[in-house]
C-alpha cells in the first residue's frame, strides 16, 4: 500500500488468482475507479470471479462488501496462460490415445469441458467424460452416481 503515496504512474504486477484474493484486491478496489488507471489481465478469469466481472465490462462490481463503479480501462491479453488450450490437450491426449481406456475432463467451465470430451471421443477415438459435481471415480466405475 506504501506506493499509493508515489506520484507517478504505476505498474503493480499480481499473480494469479482471478483477482479473488491477495494484494491485488487492495489496488482494484483502489484504481478500478480511476478513469486514468488500466488494469491489463494476462490469462483466464473464471465466471464467478471479480476478474471475470471487470473483463465482463460490468459499470459496477464488489469488491469485499463495498460497490465500486468501474471508471478504468479493462484490457487483456490472450497467451501467457500456463495452461493448454483445447487443441493443446487434445495433443497431449493423443499421444497415448492408443492405452487408454477413458479421459476425465475436469477442468473449465462446463460447455468448453463437454466440448473437449466431445473431440477426445471423436477425434482420438478414445471416451471421454465430465464428471458431475461429487461424483468420484469409484461411482463411476461401480455404475452409482451421487449429485
Amino acid at each position: 500500500r506504501a506506493i499509493w503515496g508515489h506520484p507517478g504512474a504505476k505498474v503493480i504486477i499480481a499473480g494469479s488468482g482471478m483477482s479473488n484474493g491477495g494484494r491485488v484486491i487492495f489496488h482494484e478496489e483502489r484504481y478500478v475507479s480511476d478513469a486514468k488507471a488500466t488494469i491489463l489481465f494476462v490469462g483466464y478469469q473464471a465466471a464467478g470471479t471479480l476478474g471475470r466481472a471487470l473483463m465482463e465490462a460490468k459499470r459496477k462490481v464488489l469488491i469485499g462488501r463495498r460497490e465500486v463503479t468501474v471508471r478504468a480501462t479493462i484490457k487483456s491479453i490472450e497467451g501467457y496462460s500456463a495452461h493448454k488450450d483445447s487443441n493443446g490437450l487434445l495433443d497431449f491426449v493423443s499421444h497415448s490415445a492408443s492405452t487408454l481406456k477413458k479421459v476425465f475432463i475436469t477442468m473449465g467451465e462446463p460447455k468448453s469441458s463437454l466440448f473437449l470430451a466431445q473431440r477426445v471421443h471423436d477425434y482420438l477415438g478414445v471416451e471421454a467424460h465430465v464428471p458431475l459435481i461429487g461424483e468420484t471415480w469409484e461411482e463411476y466405475v461401480m455404475g452409482r452416481f451421487k449429485v
